[in-house]
């Protein structure tokens, strides 16, 4: 039996992060928590209320005080909520997609939500997080930390996927150039970049299921 037990799961745009994690938490029981839906969480807002989002100021504020759950419902389908309206689907709208990276990269941000990010593991004793800084800046001594990657090409059809099922339609072509300009904005920032850390494993998800991904970190997860 896992008494307490924090798996942190980074790696860039569409590499499996999201799907693996998700059935990581279902299989072992875990509290799961999409740091990522987070910060669309607060660009979605900040777009639907019109707020400046190059304002590092106004966006910290509206990050500091909004209310953000992640809650499971059946399967392995969860439900994000920001001030009591779900913006499960909202979120990942291309127009939020675009903007996110520019309110994830300021500082003021990233640190009342890495705050709140820490704040989880008072309450909940196992967690499987994900992101692009878990392993890095949010939870640094996490018990197994895992880097998920992939290759563009094989990433951009992934996103292409999920867009054309949620009815949004846009050539390949450009969702691997909006995922490599991601990768470089999310990379390359001052504040919590995506990075792998020293020792976190490496696993490629280019020609792998999504149930081999899963079982290879429980196996890492029993093993601990």
């Amino acid at each position: 039996m896992i008494l307490s037990m924090i798996i942190a799961i980074d790696g860039p745009a569409a590499s499996g992060k999201s799907t693996v994690a998700r059935e990581v938490a279902k299989r072992l029981g875990f509290k799961y928590i999409d740091t990522g839906a987070m910060y669309r969480a607060v660009t979605w807002k900040a777009l639907r209320d019109k707020v400046d989002i190059s304002s590092e100021d106004a966006l910290t504020v509206l990050a500091r005080h909004a209310e953000i759950t992640i809650s499971e419902l059946e399967d392995t389908r969860y439900a994000v909520t920001i001030d009591g309206e779900d913006v499960t689907e909202a979120i990942r709208e291309p127009k939020v997609s675009a903007a996110v990276s520019s309110v994830a990269k300021l500082p003021g941000v990233r640190a009342t939500l890495v705050k709140k990010q820490q704040g989880y593991a008072d309450i909940y004793p196992n967690m499987v997080v994900e992101g692009r800084d878990i392993g890095t800046a949010v939870f640094p001594d996490a018990d197994i930390k895992i880097y998920l990657q992939a290759l563009p090409g094989e990433r951009a059809k992934r996103r292409q996927r999920e867009l054309k099922e949620k009815g949004h339609r846009i050539e390949v072509v450009s969702v691997e150039r909006d995922i490599l300009k991601r990768d470089k904005t999310d990379s390359t920032r001052a504040t919590g970049p995506l990075a792998k850390a020293a020792d976190a494993y490496v696993v490629d998800t280019t020609e792998k299921t999504i149930g081999q991904v899963v079982q290879e970190i429980i196996g890492l997860a029993k093993k601990s």
